[in-house]
């Protein structure tokens, strides 16, 4: 803990006062760090050959075509891929349009979609397979037709880059 030397009253207090402020801030700052990275986490669960879900699927392409993933992979909209909340990285699913029975397999690389009501955002390539690409969303069914070798383990970066940060408030 900070302590605040001086023999001059007014210079006292106003340190007093800066080591309360400081202090504050620090727990301030811990706390939107924690609510920060409680948005971005999604933690990946384990799951089985066959689980299934039902509900709007959408796409993504354009702006995000060649950026890196979450899993780190580099994003090819014209690849058999698909972003899910939580389903682990590697995890094979297939998807099939329940307005017209097309399905296709693609392989979970990143997180989203990040619109109520949604539970999976297809590739470019995967929307066009099963005619998502003009709605541009759909009813869908997913099921879990192959898991991953290993689970990965995800964590917010964030979080992790801001450690040294946290040391440096509290040696």
């Amino acid at each position: 803990m900070r302590t605040c030397i001086s023999f001059d009253d007014d210079h006292r207090d106003q340190c007093l006062r800066a080591c309360g402020a400081y202090a504050w801030f620090s727990v301030l700052f811990i706390v939107m760090l924690a609510t920060g990275c409680a948005k971005h986490v999604s933690v990946a669960h384990a799951v089985s050959i066959g689980h299934s879900e039902k509900g709007i699927a959408s796409w993504y392409g354009e702006p995000y075509h060649g950026r890196k993933t979450a899993s780190g992979e580099v994003y090819d909209m014209d690849g058999w891929t698909a972003a899910h909340r939580t389903l682990p990285f590697g995890t094979w699913v297939e998807v099939t349009n329940l307005t017209n029975a097309k399905s296709v397999r693609v392989r979970i690389t990143d997180r989203g979609p990040f619109v109520h009501g949604r539970i999976i955002d297809l590739s470019r390539a995967a929307a066009k397979e099963i005619d998502l690409i003009g709605p541009g969303i759909v009813r869908v069914r997913i099921r879990v037709i192959r898991a991953p070798a290993s689970m990965p383990i995800t964590s917010c970066v964030a979080c992790t880059s801001a450690l040294p940060f946290v040391a440096v408030l509290y040696p």
